[in-house]
Order: C-alpha cells, then structure tokens, then sequence
C-alpha cells in the first residue's frame, strides 16, 4: 500500500523545488537581473531554513492534492460520475466556499471604515514641475519611493503633484543575518551594473522635474534586524566593515557623478557604531574626498542618536521616527499632539547638542487602528484578518506630526515611508499597510508640504 504512494510523493517533491527555482529564476523578467545572478539567488536560497521548509511545505500541499485526485478518481471508477460530483460538492466545494465566506466577511468587518474623507485638490500642484519651496525655508519635502522602473516618469509625477520635493532613492545591499560577516559587494567601485543603472536614470529624471535626490542605501537581512548584527571578533568585524565600505565608495561616487543633493551614510548600524567609531570616521573622510554634497546618517529613534560620535562630520542629524505616540487604539489628533511632547524635547536638545538640523530620514505610519501604539511594526500578510482598518488614524498621525514639528527651525523636514510606483488605486480599500498612496494621507501630506514657512 505504502509502494503505491512513493511515486507520485517523490514527482510532487521534485515538482515543488521546480516551482521554487522557476519562480526565483522569474526576477530575470521581474528585476532586470541576469540570468547567473538569478541562479546565484537561488543558490543562496538553500543555506535559508525558511526556504527549505517552504519547499518542503509546498511538496506536501502537491502530494495531498494528488491524493484528493487519486481519490475521486476511484469514486469515479466504482461509483460514477455522478456520485463523484456530489462528493466533489460536498467534501471539497462547501467547505472552500465556507472558507472564503469566512474570510471575506472578516475582511469586510475589518476594512469598512466609517470615515468620509474630502479630498482636496486644491492642494495639489498642476504644474507639472516642483515648486521647489526647499530653496525658501529649507524643508525636506521628501518621500521614500520604491518601485523603480526604466521609465519612472509617471511615478514621479505624481510625487510632484502631492509636492514631493526630495526623493529617498533606496539601493539595497545584503547579508543573511546577523552574523553573517560580509555583505555583497560591487563588482567593481564605481562600475554601474544593470540594478544601478535603474537607480541612476530615476536620479537622472527626478532632477529633471527640479526635484532633490538622498541617495540612501539599506542593509537588508533575510534574517535578523540589522542593528543587531554580532559578530565573533574584531577580524570579523574588520571584514563586515571592509564590505561595507565598498558600498559605501561605491555610491558616493554615483552621488558625485550624478549630482545627488544628499547622501545617508548608514541606516540603523547601531552596533557597529559601538564597536567601530574609528573606521566611521575614517569612512567619513573617505566620502568627502569622493562626494561634496551633504550627508547624513539615519540612527533609530529608540536612543542609537545616543552612539553616533560623528553628528559634527554631518550636515544634518538623521533619526528614524517610527517614536510612539498613543497607548489606544483610534487616537483623537489631540492626544496625537500629546504623545509628540517629550520626543520634541529630546530632539530639540539634541539639535542644541551638536549645533545640527533635525531630518527624519523615515517617518510613516500604517492605515490600522494602532499604528500610533508601535509605529515601527510592518503589517503582516495576515493584518487584514487580524486588525483593523483605519485611514483616519494615518491621516491623523501625519496631522498630528506636521502641526507639531513643521514649523520649528531646528526641523529641517522628513521623508515618508514608504511610496510604491507599482502601487494600484484599488489596493487601498484592504491595504493597511504604511502607504499613503491613494488614501486621505496622501492629500494631507501634499497640504502640509504644499505649504512654505518663510
């Protein structure tokens, strides 16, 4: 009996992997990637538990399937056709139908909000080009985008029509966690390969519009958070920062090149900073022999502002803003307003501190009833089941920052995290996620930064 289902569990094995590399191999058409970085992707993959376990998962579904054939095949064979329908009916039919019912009446419940919003137009700009304000009083009017095709113009567009004036463009570098020793690196310093040739022509056509660049690359990890990495001597840290050296040369020279008005050094590094502050502010002298713009760095908001020895080196104080604000769900703007008051101090003593603007390199907040409570948390896949939707309490978390911070003038600005070009105007009916694109925050982002102070 057992022989007789060994076949088919070893071709539903082997199916799923062919899924697998299919899928990964897919990024060719995706991601203008080549063919060999494609294939070393999914080499990668396989040292990556969650990706075994996914293939593995993946092959069981395959078999089970198999099985519910197998099954009704032989109700077939014995009983008919029309035996077969009503049992197809009866044990698969109803109870996925069930299924979705449940699932699209909780969906329902959690994403109808009671929330009439009108939508301002006449804060938008029609001009087709920025206002540049930034040359008036000096605020970042800025928006982390992603998505980037080879023809972004209508991305950008619309940025310029919500009054975006500064641009985080956000090149990616990896490792696998936090223990890994080295991340990719360039080829070559300052040699372009496909992916930054995407990330050049979108610099190329933000400033096109009159618009500014921060050049702003991200560790990302598979695995782990990257303020945590830990590594097991200083030989290994000497090789991680080595890595991450290259990349930081590697795009100080495109920022040169390509006229970028501001480059982020590092983004939430906080151990490094510990353990490695000379190697900082030998990177540091490094850039500015390469990059002559202005820099910064983005330290979380949770005190790694505290571990940054080099805030004289830069031209502004950069922080990660995901502070909490409330300790309720569905905030009014007034207790908003409130939760800002001991974060407005410690920033502006920070600002005294060092005699530097404060910049939010990042500040966003998802579409859900709690986001004032743990800004910094990602919505996960299953959010829409489990929480729920509030464009009220974005709109307003954004209202709230604004009224607060906008006109200070140790305040030089923010950029909203996060804008997706791929971004479709239907999505935001279930996304709870921390895109304003499409939702009543959007408009009162291109209010507030449709407004100059001076």
């Amino acid at each position: 009996m057992i022989k007789k289902y060994i076949s088919p569990f070893i071709k539903s094995y082997i199916l799923a992997w062919l899924i697998a590399f299919l899928l990964v191999i897919s990024s060719v058409f995706l991601s203008s990637i080549s063919f060999t970085e494609a294939f070393k992707n999914f080499v990668e993959l396989l040292s990556y538990s969650q990706f075994i376990i996914g293939v593995h998962i993946l092959s069981v579904v395959l078999f089970i399937l198999f099985l519910i054939i197998l099954y009704f095949k032989g109700v077939f064979k014995t009983k008919g056709v029309k035996t077969m329908g009503k049992q197809i009916f009866v044990k698969v039919m109803l109870p996925i139908l069930l299924i979705l019912l449940i699932y699209n009446a909780t969906v329902y419940v959690n994403t109808n909000e009671n929330y009439k919003f009108k939508w301002d137009y006449t804060v938008e700009n029609k001009s087709g080009n920025s206002k540049d304000l930034y040359v008036k009083d000096g605020k970042h009017r800025g928006m982390s985008v992603f998505g980037w095709g080879r023809n972004s113009n209508k991305g950008i567009d619309t940025l310029v029509k919500n009054n975006v004036e500064w641009v985080a463009v956000v090149p990616f570098t990896y490792q696998k966690n936090e223990t890994t020793i080295a991340m990719t690196t360039p080829d070559v310093i300052g040699q372009w390969s496909r992916r930054d040739s995407i990330f050049i022509n979108s610099i190329k056509t933000i400033h096109s519009k009159k618009m500014h660049v921060m050049l702003k690359p991200h560790l990302w990890m598979s695995e782990g958070w990257r303020s945590n990495i830990t590594l097991n001597s200083d030989s290994e840290w000497d090789t991680w920062f080595a890595s991450y050296r290259s990349n930081m040369l590697h795009y100080a020279q495109m920022g040169e090149k390509y006229n970028v008005e501001l480059l982020c050094i590092g983004t939430e590094l906080k151990t490094s900073l510990k353990k490695q502050p000379k190697k900082w502010l030998q990177l540091i002298k490094e850039i500015k022999t390469i990059y002559h713009g202005k820099l910064t760095y983005a330290s979380n908001w949770d005190g790694e502002y505290k571990n940054v020895e080099f805030w004289n080196q830069m031209d502004y104080i950069g922080i990660q803003a995901y502070f909490p604000l409330t300790e309720n769900e569905n905030p009014n703007l007034e207790t908003i307003i409130s939760g800002w008051n001991k974060h407005i101090k410690t920033l502006e003593s920070l600002s005294i501190t060092y005699d530097k603007p404060i910049l939010f390199t990042e500040v966003g907040y998802r579409s859900d009833a709690s986001s004032t409570i743990k800004p910094w948390e990602w919505s996960e896949f299953t959010s829409v089941l489990t929480k729920k939707k509030s464009d009220e309490t974005q709109l307003l978390a954004f209202e709230a920052m604004f009224k607060t911070l906008w006109d200070k003038e140790w305040f030089k600005g923010a950029y909203i995290w996060e804008w997706d070009n791929r971004t479709q105007p239907d999505s935001k009916y279930m996304s709870l996620n921390f895109s304003p694109r499409y939702k009543p925050a959007q408009n009162v982002i291109a209010k507030w930064y449709g407004k100059s102070i001076k």
